[in-house]
């Protein structure tokens, strides 16, 4: 239908001029082949402490229930990837999509802004804008529309652009022209699971989010557990060993979006800047990035965890 392939191309340019790398769309359908796959991982304790992963689990699998008469799932990348790596190996480390503003204030606007474009364009569309946010299975949808494949560690990848970027997703009650998968192109490769200092990765694309350091230094609120210690290797928010060794990841370019250049204090800190930071300081350096998520205490608990 001439209307249906027109609102196609609408959407996918405006994609490219809000400045996401790629745009893909899917049927809005219930996630069959993920529901048994969700419900072993969940039944497994693999989300550990991690307790809204078992909230919603009807929605998590079907669209529909998110946005009524929804038609299409669009999916869209953008790229966090920084211009420099600011934590060399004898500095304590940050994950790198961490560098600058949070992801979810930065993408959330470039969602609204796409929605109301789309109804300016087309007409009366309906949609909810998600970014790592909702009971959404980005990361399912994403492969389904053909913008990557799920690599060994979990993590979408992507032929030009490796793993570094963000995933977010409209859910419209618009029906649209629909891509198809790509092939997974990990092959034999396993440099993911080799490289995961604390085994989270347990074999090929199961990975035990409870075992990830990223786990441990973001979501757990509790004390580490004493048998992973000195095994982070001086990661306190976050962690990027997994992308870090993938050979997709070497064709990362750097990002363009003003609001992920990091603090330029951030690139000047030493250990001991960290191990004496402040309130102040604290609130200065991360004021509105996503490490605030941790709270300076929790920031604290880890470097203790790494240095001590």
């Amino acid at each position: 239908m001439k209307s249906t392939s027109h609102h196609t191309h609408i959407i996918k340019s405006i994609a490219t001029e809000l400045g996401f790398s790629y745009c893909g769309i899917s049927k809005a359908e219930f996630l069959k082949e993920e529901a048994p796959q969700l419900e072993q991982w969940l039944k497994r304790g693999y989300h550990g402490t991690m307790g809204y992963m078992e909230n919603h689990f009807d929605k998590r699998l079907d669209p529909t229930l998110l946005v009524p008469g929804a038609k299409s799932v669009i999916s869209l990348i953008y790229n966090y990837y920084p211009e420099k790596d600011l934590l060399t190996d004898n500095q304590f480390k940050v994950g790198k999509y961490a560098y600058g503003e949070d992801y979810h204030l930065v993408i959330k606007d470039k969602l609204k802004d796409f929605l109301q474009r789309i109804r300016d364009q087309i007409g009366d569309v309906h949609g909810r804008a998600f970014v790592d946010s909702g009971p959404v299975m980005e990361r399912s949808w994403a492969k389904k529309s053909g913008i990557g494949w799920i690599g060994k560690n979990s993590l979408l990848l992507n032929k030009s652009m490796g793993s570094f970027f963000f995933l977010a997703e409209l859910i419209v009650d618009l029906e649209l022209a629909y891509d198809g998968p790509v092939k997974d192109y990990c092959g034999t490769c396993t440099a993911c699971m080799d490289a995961c200092p604390t085994d989270a990765i347990l074999q090929p694309y199961v990975v035990d989010g409870s075992k990830c350091i990223s786990y441990f230094t973001i979501e757990l609120k509790e004390e580490i557990p004493s048998p992973v210690k000195g095994k982070f290797e001086n990661w306190i928010f976050g962690c990027d060993i997994c992308q870090d060794v993938c050979p997709w990841n070497s064709f990362s370019r750097p990002h363009q979006e003003p609001r992920f250049n990091p603090h330029p204090n951030l690139q000047n800190m030493k250990q001991q800047d960290w191990k004496e930071m402040t309130e102040d300081v604290f609130q200065r350096l991360f004021k509105k990035s996503a490490v605030k998520r941790t709270k300076l205490e929790g920031l604290r608990r880890n470097i203790r965890f790494v240095a001590d």
